[in-house]
This record gives C-alpha cells, structure tokens and sequence, in this order.
C-alpha cells in the first residue's frame, strides 16, 4: 500500500506548482470570478441579512400604478418623491438614501425641484447622490465637473478621515481619488443632509462583487451611500481613517484591495433585505394623510435605514451582481450597509496560508485516485479530503474568508489526472470496466466506492431486496404534441436532470428513462440499509424540486407539470442485462411491475406518491404517510395495502390527517353512512371525496365496500 500510495506527493506537488504558475501570470482570474459568484450563491445566508436595511423600489408596478391612475409619464414629476420621503420620516426611519441623480433641472419647473428638496429637508438622515468620476492622478486633485455645482451643500463638506496624509497611504489615495463629480441641482439638495458617491466599476466580467466605500474629490472624502447612510446613523459619530489596505469606520474594519474596493458579503439577492414598492409606499403615506388605512405599517421603517433606487427595466440601473445578473443597483449599497452593519466584509486569505493548504489537497487528489481498492487508508483518505473543497471555499466564505478556488481546483484536478494516468499504466482492467459500466446511472460516490472495493459487486445476476420507484409526468402526450421538437428536448432534458440529480444524491441507482418517465432503484449495487426510507426522500424532492419549478414550466410550456410516483420494495433480479455488445443494469420482477402499477393507481385517488404497505413500514419513522387502504391491481390476485407519502417525519404534513383517518376507521369498522358523512366533511381532499362516494353507495344498498379498490386500468 505505501509503495501504491508513494507517487502521491510528487503528483500533488506538482499540480500545486502548476496551478500556482496559471495563477500568476492571471490565467485563471475569469474562472475564479465565475467561482466566485458560485460560492456566494452557495452559502450566502439570508438569515444573516441586516433586518433593519430596507429598500423601496421604483419598479415596473410603480410605473405602471403612475401611468395609470396619475397619469404621470417618465421621469416622474420630483415633487412624488414627497410622499414617499414624508413617509419614512412618519415611520421613524433612521436615514434615507437615495440612489437616484438628480443632475438636471426637473422639466416641471424649479417649483418641483424644490418640493423635493423641502420633503429631503424633512427626512431624517437624507443621503443624495453624486456621481464621481473614475481616475484623479497622484493627489487626488480632481475638480468637480457636471451639473450645477452649488449642489454640493455645506453639510456634504465635513466629512473627516485621518490617514489622508500618511506617506503609507499614498499608493491607496492615488486609487481612491476622482477625476471629476456630477453634482444634483442645488434645489434638490437637503439641508443638513449628505452627498455620498453612487459610481462604482464592476469586475472585468461586468460582475459587481466589490465596491469603494470611500472616494477623494480633491483631497476631501467622500463616502459611497452605504457608507454615508451608516455614518449618519451612527450620528456621524463613527470615525474614519484610512490605513494601508484598510479603511477603518468606528470599530469597524473595511480591507482594501490595491484598487481601494472592499470585498463584499451578499448574505442573499437583492430582496434578501425586505422590499417595498414605491407605488405602495406614496399610496400608503397619502391613504394616511386622508385618514386611511395604509398599504404599508409605517412602523416597518421605524430605526431603519431606508434605501432608495430603480428595478423597472426601463431605467437602466440593472446591474449583475454574484446572486442576479439583473439586481437593481441599489442592492450594491445595500450590501456595503448590510456589511456595516452586519458580519463585515471579506477579506482575503494570505497566501502563506491558502498554497500550502492547495499543496495538501493535491497531494491528497492524488492518493485518492493511487488508493488500492482494499486498502484500509484508502477510505481514510477519501473521508479526509472529500470535505476539503467545500470547506475552503464555501466555508471560507462564511467565515468571512476568500480562498482561491479556482487554482485549488485546477491543482486537484492535476493531481487526479496525474493519478489516473499513472493508474492507466500501472492497474489492471477491472477499475475502469467498473467505471465504464456504472458511471452513466450511478453517482460519482458510488462509483469510487465500486472501484475502491470491487467485491461489494457481484456480476451478472442475483436476488435481492431492493425499493423501486417509477415516475411519470402527468398528461405528457398533449404537452409534447404543443410543443416543437428543440422545445420539447430542452423540457425533458431540464426536468430530467433535476430528478436524477436527487437520485443519485439519495444513494439511487437510475435504471433507464422511458420518455418522461423514471426508473430508479435502492440497495443494488452497493447495499443501501435504509434503502425504503432513502427512497421515499428522493420521491418527496422530486416532488418538491418540481413544485419550485412548475411556475416557469407553466410560463415555457402553457402546461401546469404534475407526477405521479409509484415507489414498492421487494426481491426482484438485479444485475447487468443484454448483449455482449450493449447491456443495462436492470431489474426484473413482480415488485418492479407493482411499484409501476403504483404509479399509475395515483390517478384514481387523486395522489402524487403512492407507496406500498411494505414500503411504507421498511421505512418507518422516517417518513410521515397516511393510508389510502387497498387496491388489487392489473395483473394481481391478492390485495396490496397503499399509502399517500406525504414527506419525511420531520416535515409539517399539513392538517385533516385526523379526520382522515378518523372517517378510514369508520369505514373499516363497517359504519359505511358514518364514514360517508366523516368523508363528506373533507371536500378538499380527492382521496376522500373518492371514499365518500363509494361508501354512500354501500350505506344506500349498493355493492358492498370491503375497503379494497379493484383497478381496471394500468
């Protein structure tokens, strides 16, 4: 085993020297920027998010709500904004930014320009904007340019900084300085309140994932509308100073780039904070002027800091940031308060400390490819490094670190390929004919613990206790004949993915596709001790993964998408079926024909999932299920007992379960006009409207009811 494992460290060290060669001279910098916005969307925590940063958007509603009941047309008249100010000083709003220029005079006149301004002046802690111009030269000396420039008021002018004339600064001033401002009209401009700068530049991809909290115009700071709305809260108590590749607020710490961005951390999408519509806002403040009952409690804004901003397409601030590529530009200044206020900002990992752990990672690549199959520290080392790749960079991201992901990846997939290499010509056969065969409806876990250790498989064929589940999508023939051929193949090909995707991460083993349909199985090749219960949590995902989706299936197809599942355990034949030429690693026998016949029977109750009795009782306590009570199906003699999966034991199931079954036990208990009237009572449930009927027809003199359903159809 040391001798198979030996080519490890050589193989993982020069992988790591690779990567960090592709590193330096930027070759990966693209792809980590696109790993980069992946890791946000993977461990952003909404929950994390600052509850007392609010936004209210002017979105397409609002302009649709202007257009049609005030007829106003775009730009809107300023003098709306009134309302929308005047109420969040009724609410008791701490400040309110606003993240619109206004750098012209208002086409209705100076007399709106002012209205606005006067309702500014009311707001309590109003922040404007003001745009500044990239570049400066050395000193930072640039003038302001653009509008009228006694717009920029008396109190945009205190801000302070120290550090500004720290020699140790001088390469991050040169970075932070302006060439330039465009200032809002004077009338617009709040007494007392502030200018912050609303111009930033994305990354190389278009991608804004950082942002300047502070700019020099002149020599004098001027902070971006996260920061000034932070500041003004704090009372402009909260001290600046700027140090080498930092900039400190208070207690707080923002790090620096060498360009002077900070690194932010989205803890979710732009409506991560909680979100208002202008239209509802101005519709409330006026309802309350009148005495009226608002669309919005103003005691929602009560200590928060309010930012304002556009998300209608038509407005042209639309930006891409990691979680959307369509975010409303405001949700940028949002992030920069949210990290103020919240768990700070990122910082990056120094590289003594993130190389060396690549180097490991390597090294540990590649033993896992070099492991014998039945070497004990083979699993070991599969257990050790495994979690590695999540942890340095979804858990980095948490812990408010950045790891260079991309370089630890290309590293690690070096070492695999270095290993797979020195595999191909040192191994025998029998690792890549395991490969080969199960790789196409296996999981990648699955497969390794195959080639690791061979034994567990037996080929050919053998009896054993397996969980087989069909599927079906409901109504597919009328949806595939609307659509046209490339429509159809990007459906079933999304939808597909997705429920296999769920399979595979419960341990399934996928069997084939029969058009829409799937069949998957549990506990073969590799035994699965839980394999009902593991089941029946990738039929409930499925069902879920569907159900988040079928708004925009409905919106592609014109098609509501529903599926029928059929799950059954039992001993079947499992093992590879067919040619020399082409085979399948398949199953054959009565408990596959009864999980299909399942499958089916949910259109006679009115269910999504039905699963056997024995089923339902392999997997126990796991799973939440109410029972639907017999059927015989097509093709069987002896009744089969069915339940309704309704989710795992964990998992609200949602209220008339009692009653259910209180009207089921009725019904078994031969009190068929009671249990008629206990179902009755239900009308919302299929299952129970279906009993109902059947047992008023026992209890008027019809056919009597036993509680078995004989099925007539497959």
């Amino acid at each position: 085993m040391g001798r198979r494992l030996r080519p490890a460290l050589p193989i993982g060290l020069g992988a790591a020297a690779l990567a960090a060669a592709l590193w330096s001279v930027g070759a990966l910098d693209a792809w980590e920027r696109a790993a980069w916005s992946w890791r946000v969307r993977a461990a952003a925590a909404p929950s994390a998010a600052t509850p007392t940063v609010k936004l209210i958007l002017l979105d397409q509603a609002s302009l649709d709500w202007g257009s049609r009941e005030n007829g106003w047309s775009w730009p809107w008249p300023r003098e709306v904004y009134a309302p929308l100010l005047d109420f969040c000083a009724r609410g008791g709003a701490r400040t309110v930014a606003f993240d619109v220029l206004f750098t012209e005079p208002s086409v209705y006149g100076v007399e709106d320009d002012a209205a606005l301004g006067a309702a500014a002046a009311r707001a309590p802690g109003f922040v404007g904007a003001v745009f500044l111009a990239q570049g400066g030269g050395a000193g930072g000396t640039g003038e302001a340019g653009g509008a009228d420039q006694t717009g920029w008021g008396p109190g945009d002018a205190d801000w302070t900084c120290a550090g500004l004339d720290d020699p140790a600064t001088a390469d991050l001033r040169r970075a932070l300085a302006s060439g330039g401002a465009t200032v809002p009209v004077s009338e617009t401009v709040a007494a007392g309140g502030a200018l912050a700068n609303v111009g930033d530049v994305p990354d190389p991809d278009g991608v804004y994932r950082r942002a300047r909290p502070l700019r020099l115009l002149d020599g004098r700071p001027v902070p971006s509308l996260g920061l000034a709305a932070y500041l003004l809260g704090e009372g402009r108590g909260a001290a600046l100073k700027l140090e080498p590749g930092r900039l400190r607020v208070g207690d707080r710490v923002a790090p620096l780039d060498a360009e002077g961005r900070a690194l932010l951390r989205f803890a979710g999408p732009a409506d991560v904070h909680e979100t208002y519509s202008a239209a509802a806002i101005i519709q409330s403040e006026l309802r309350l002027r009148e005495g009226g009952e608002p669309v919005v409690d103003p005691e929602s804004l009560r200590g928060c800091d309010v930012l304002f901003g556009y998300s209608a397409p038509g407005l042209l601030d639309l930006r891409p940031m990691p979680l959307s590529r369509v975010a409303p530009g405001v949700a940028l200044h949002a992030a920069v308060l949210d990290n103020l206020r919240g768990d700070g900002f990122l910082r990056d990992a120094p590289a003594a400390a993130s190389w060396p752990a690549i180097a490991l990672l390597s090294i540990a690549a590649a033993a896992l490819v070099l492991a014998g199959r039945k070497a004990w520290h083979g699993l070991l080392i599969i257990v050790a490094t495994l979690p590695l790749p999540p942890l340095l960079g979804v858990g980095g991201y948490a812990l408010g670190w950045w790891f260079p992901v991309v370089p630890a990846g290309v590293a690690a997939a070096a070492a695999l390929a270095g290993g797979l290499v020195w595999n191909y010509a040192t191994e025998g056969r029998q690792r890549r004919f395991l490969k080969q065969a199960f790789r196409h409806y296996l999981s990648p876990h699955v497969v390794e613990r195959l080639i690791a250790d061979p034994g567990q498989l037996r080929l050919g064929g053998e009896r054993r206790e397996l969980t087989i589940m069909f599927s079906d999508l409901a109504g597919f023939t009328s949806i595939s004949e609307s659509l046209d051929p490339v429509a159809l193949t990007e459906l079933l090909n999304d939808f597909l993915t997705d429920m296999t995707d769920i399979v595979l991460e419960e341990g399934g083993t996928l069997d084939k596709y029969e058009g829409d349909a799937i069949i998957a199985f549990w506990n073969a090749p590799l035994e699965v001790p839980d394999h009902a219960a593991r089941a029946c949590h990738a039929a409930w995902r499925c069902q879920r993964q569907l159900a988040a989706r079928r708004k925009e299936y409905r919106a592609r197809t014109g098609h509501e998408l529903r599926m029928r599942v059929g799950l059954h355990t039992g001993p079947v034949v499992v093992g590879n079926m067919g040619s020399r030429q082409r085979f399948n690693y398949t199953v054959l026998g009565d408990a596959a024909n009864l999980a299909s016949r399942l499958e089916g029977a949910n259109k006679a109750f009115g269910t999504a999932t039905m699963i056997s009795g024995v089923t339902r009782a392999a997997a126990g306590a796991t799973i939440a299920a109410r029972d639907l009570g017999a059927v015989r199906v097509v093709g069987r003699r002896e009744p089969v007992a069915v339940f309704e999966l309704l989710g795992p034991a964990t998992e609200s199931v949602g209220g008339g379960t009692d009653a259910y079954h209180a009207a089921l036990a009725l019904c078994r208990a031969g009190d068929m006009q009671g249990a008629a009237a206990a179902f009755a009572a239900l009308p919302d449930d299929p299952v129970a409207r279906l009993y109902a009927e059947r047992c008023g027809e026992a209890a008027a003199g019809g056919e009597p009811f036993d509680g078995v359903w004989n099925l007539t159809s497959k």
